[in-house]
């Protein structure tokens, strides 16, 4: 396999089909997954939205909500409303649907706006935390190896997107707080276009990975452990331009978890410090056991 073609394989996920005028079409690569990763319909969702877009605006937030598990052996709808086209910024609204036992059902809606940018009067941000970098850190295989049967689902979205990780994701200590953050470091493998709109899509494709085990992390357990979650719903801020092909530390936390459900945030900073992205999701944890 070449460098350039696992980019490839997520760029085919991105490359959607326009069917007729703000009707898109877009489908799942084989996967062992039993419904669609997150991340997928909602990069997916972002770029249809995109492609309706004027040239100059870049996405500068989505939130959205996960409505329906999606089935990965059909094909995905997305039907785009434009809501608002200002003299700065751009509205989209994007509904996902999918055909289930003849019936037509959404499965995601996104909402995103985008910008020209404006001449700014204020900039800060957060500083990246000092972590080791991504090299000689372990990947997912050397993790996988050492629990084997719980890695399958991030296997296969490794193949797209490559990932270093500061501890064990399988089998996290519990954290005390103040000290309850999970990093590591990702990047989609390969070489994307020179196309900020495609960035942001892969970034909001990588956004959904590990982020909802933040709401663990008190209590340890890690990934295929003795509980399952599923993302309610997800936003993302991009704060400035990131090329999602390159090296981004990935931090998650986890400030409030009641009733089953647990906040978890997100940021995300370029391997040069750069704060590039916020995140937000609220999501379902339940126990195997009962």
């Amino acid at each position: 396999m070449t460098n350039e073609q696992p980019a490839a394989a997520l760029m085919q996920v991105l490359a959607l089909t326009e069917r007729e005028p703000d009707l898109f079409v877009g489908w799942t690569p084989e996967t062992p997954l039993q419904r669609i990763f997150g991340g997928q319909v909602a990069a997916q969702s972002l770029m249809a939205a995109i492609r309706t877009v004027p040239a100059g605006r870049g996405v500068h937030s989505l939130h959205s909500y996960f409505l329906r598990p999606g089935d990965p052996h059909a094909e995905i709808r997305f039907e785009v409303d434009r809501i608002r086209e200002g003299r700065t910024f751009s509205t989209r609204r994007v509904l996902a649907r999918q055909t289930r036992k003849g019936e037509d059902v959404a499965i995601f809606a996104l909402t995103a706006d985008f910008t020209a940018g404006e001449r700014p009067v204020v900039e800060h941000s957060l500083p990246m935390p000092r972590v080791p970098g991504p090299e000689g850190l372990p990947g997912v295989d050397e993790i996988a190896a050492a629990h084997p049967g719980r890695a399958e689902g991030a296997r296969a979205l490794a193949v797209a997107v490559e990932q270093r990780y500061l501890e064990d994701p399988f089998d996290p200590e519990p954290k005390v707080h103040p000290h309850t953050q999970s990093r590591g470091w990702f990047r989609v493998s390969g070489r994307l276009p020179d196309d900020e709109g495609v960035h942001a899509a892969a970034l909001t494709f990588v956004s959904d990975l590990t982020l909802l085990s933040a709401g663990l992390a008190r209590v340890g357990g890690g990934w295929g452990g003795g509980h399952v979650g599923a993302s309610l719903d997800h936003a993302v801020w991009f704060h400035r331009p990131v090329r999602a092909d390159q090296w981004f530390l990935y931090e998650t936390d986890s400030p409030a978890a009641s009733s089953g459900r647990a906040m978890c945030l997100g940021q995300i900073w370029a391997e040069d410090g750069t704060h590039v992205a916020t995140v937000a999701q609220e999501g379902l944890i339940r126990s195997l056991e009962g």
